[in-house]
């Protein structure tokens, strides 16, 4: 992996504190909203996470294959978001 691991581990971390609070808020039947809007503070935790590794991929891992005159990691890429999207 090539994007910068210690700034992954922590909002990796961040996420897992989150539903660990998420968790607790259920067990103490917390107010549904207030529940929903944690929720979407982990999902844009992981979704910061993810931009990070998704961009670290391309700027080290495609550019050196597009470079060599392969482009089978942009196709890789381009299946990955058919999935994802």
């Amino acid at each position: 992996m090539k994007a910068d691991k210690a700034q992954i581990a922590r909002l990796l971390k961040t996420a897992r504190g989150q539903i660990d609070g998420i968790l607790k808020m259920i067990e103490d039947d917390r107010y549904c909203l207030d529940i929903s809007n944690q929720l979407l503070s982990v999902d844009a935790v992981l979704r910061r996470a993810n931009k990070e590794v998704l961009r670290a991929h391309l700027m080290a891992c495609v550019r050196e294959a597009v470079e060599q005159g392969d482009v089978s990691k942009v196709d890789e890429l381009t299946d990955f978001f058919d999935k994802t999207y």
